[in-house]
């Protein structure tokens, strides 16, 4: 059975980033479509860093009515110091991490050998009304092999009408070689925009890691 092959150059496609092929009504029947709904926005990858700042209009960061939904997501996010926990806050001025929030933080895990579990919800972690950063892992080790990773999801951060609600999970590796699960969910509450999101180690730097921003398209 023969092969036929095609000339690229007879198909009416223009190259765009990120873009698929997908058929029309056109004569040669293909036409340029989008491949996912999920867009990239940012990657900065943490290198004994204090922090990592995404903040709308700064580095190509995109933050603002374009998408509304955004999602952060650290790969392999490793503390330079022992029992460390990874936290976020927002801001509404593009330099002051201290916006008022309400947030909910519950948990479990299982160690290596099986013999010690707990699933339980943590008031020592949550925020009634607060301006602290928001611990979002439980303690994490620096040892080679240990890390955390996970996603933060905020919704419509530059609603100037209704709070800006996110929700995020993570999984990481604890100080006692245990499997931790932990989820956080709440809201700014201002109805200001976030124009920007911070993430550190709540003492210590982040010794390593990678933070990806994307953007949801609308359906």
């Amino acid at each position: 059975m023969a092969i036929s092959k095609f000339n690229y150059n007879s198909f009416n496609v223009t190259p765009v980033a990120s873009a698929a092929l997908t058929f029309d009504a056109d004569a040669d029947g293909f036409s340029t479509g989008t491949s996912t709904s999920l867009t990239l926005i940012k990657t900065l990858t943490a290198s004994s860093s204090a922090s990592i700042s995404f903040v709308h209009g700064s580095s190509d960061v995109v933050f603002d009515n374009t998408y509304p939904v955004y999602i952060f997501k650290f790969i392999n996010e490793h503390p330079g110091t022992a029992d460390r926990e990874l936290v976020f806050q927002g801001t509404t001025d593009g330099s002051n991490y201290n916006t008022t929030m309400t947030a909910t933080y519950f948990y479990s895990y299982n160690n290596e050998a099986g013999t010690t579990q707990s699933l339980g919800y943590d008031t020592a972690r949550d925020q009634s009304s607060g301006t602290d950063f928001q611990r979002i892992s439980l303690p994490t080790k620096p040892d080679n092999d240990s890390s955390g990773s996970g996603e933060l999801m905020i919704f419509n951060p530059s609603s100037t009408t209704f709070t800006k609600h996110f929700v995020a999970r993570t999984s990481s590796y604890s100080q006692d070689s245990m499997a931790q699960d932990v989820y956080t969910a709440g809201y700014f509450n201002t109805t200001s925009a976030i124009t920007g999101i911070q993430f550190k180690q709540r003492t210590g730097n982040i010794d390593s890691g990678s933070f990806k921003l994307y953007g949801i398209k609308d359906s």
